[in-house]
C-alpha cells in the first residue's frame, strides 16, 4: 500500500520551537516522531510514502534522505504546496493514488494497528475512514442543565467530556479524490462535509490505541515523560 504523511504544518502551538524546526522532527526520546511513524508505516506493510510539504520543507526532506537507516526503509516521493493548500487539498496534486491508499498527519504518536483499521475500511465499503479515539475533555467551568421553564435542573461542577475525535489518520478510496479541486485550499473537515452531502459513505473506526497529537503541548509533554520512562513507540530502531 501507498500512504500520504501530511508535513507541511507549522506548528504553531508549538512556538517558538517550530519556528525554524519543522513540528514532524521534533525528538521523543532519541528520534523524531516522523521516523517513529514512518517505521510503524512501514511495519504495517507500506511500501511506498508521499510526502505534502511546505515549511520547512527542506530539512523534512534532508532528514529522510540523509538518515541511511530511514532513507532505506521505504520508497520517498515529495509534493511541495507552492501556497498552503489546506489538510486534504495537497493529496489532488499527488500522483498514482489509485487504489486504496492511508493519510497521516506527520506529528501523530501512535500504536494504531494501521493492518486492522485499512480492513476495517474495507469491509464498510466506505470511500473515506477516519481513524477514532474517545478523549476525556475536562471544562474548567460548572455546567447547568436548565429547563424550559428556566429552572436549574443539575449544576455539575467542572465536568469530564467524552467525544470521539480524529486521530489524524485516514482510509481514502481513490474516488474520494474527486471531491478535492485543484489548486483549491480544502481542509479535512471540509472535504468530509462534502462526502456526507454527497451520499458517499464515511467511516469511523473508534479504538483505544495510544496516541498522542504532538502538536498539542500538552501532549508533546507526555509522549517525553513516556520515553523517558522507557516506554516504546512504535518498532525497534533496527527493526
Amino acid at each position: 500500500m501507498k500512504a500520504v504523511i501530511l508535513a507541511g504544518g507549522r506548528g504553531r502551538r508549538l512556538a517558538p520551537f517550530t519556528v525554524a524546526f519543522p513540528k514532524p522532527l521534533v525528538p521523543v526520546g532519541d528520534r523524531a516522531v516522523l521516523e517513529i511513524l514512518i517505521r510503524s508505516l512501514v511495519a504495517a506493510g507500506i511500501t511506498e510514502i508521499t510526502f505534502a510539504v511546505d515549511h520547512l520543507a527542506e530539512l523534512i526532506m534532508a532528514y529522510v534522505e540523509g538518515h541511511p537507516e530511514v532513507r532505506d526503509l521505504a520508497r520517498y516521493r515529495f509534493v511541495r504546496d507552492v501556497k498552503p493548500s489546506g489538510t486534504a487539498g495537497p493529496l489532488s496534486r499527488i500522483e498514482g493514488l489509485d487504489e486504496t491508499f492511508l493519510v497521516c498527519n506527520g506529528d501523530l504518536l501512535t500504536g494504531l494497528d494501521f493492518r486492522a483499521l485499512v480492513d476495517h475500511h474495507r469491509q464498510s465499503g466506505a470511500t473515506l475512514t477516519v481513524a477514532t479515539h474517545r478523549k476525556p475533555v475536562k471544562l474548567g467551568l460548572g455546567v447547568l442543565d436548565i429547563n424550559e421553564q428556566g429552572r436549574v435542573a443539575r449544576y455539575i461542577e467542572k465536568p469530564t467530556m467524552h467525544y470521539d475525535v480524529s486521530m489524524g489518520v485516514y482510509v481514502y478510496e481513490p474516488r474520494a479524490l474527486a471531491y478535492i479541486p485543484k489548486g483549491e485550499y480544502l481542509d479535512f473537515p471540509d472535504l468530509v462535509t462534502r462526502l456526507v452531502d454527497a451520499g458517499e459513505p464515511v467511516s469511523a473506526w473508534r479504538n483505544d490505541a495510544y496516541w498522542l497529537d504532538i502538536g498539542n503541548p500538552d501532549d508533546y509533554a507526555r509522549a517525553q515523560e513516556d520515553a523517558a520512562a522507557g516506554r516504546v513507540f512504535g518498532p525497534p530502531a533496527n527493526g
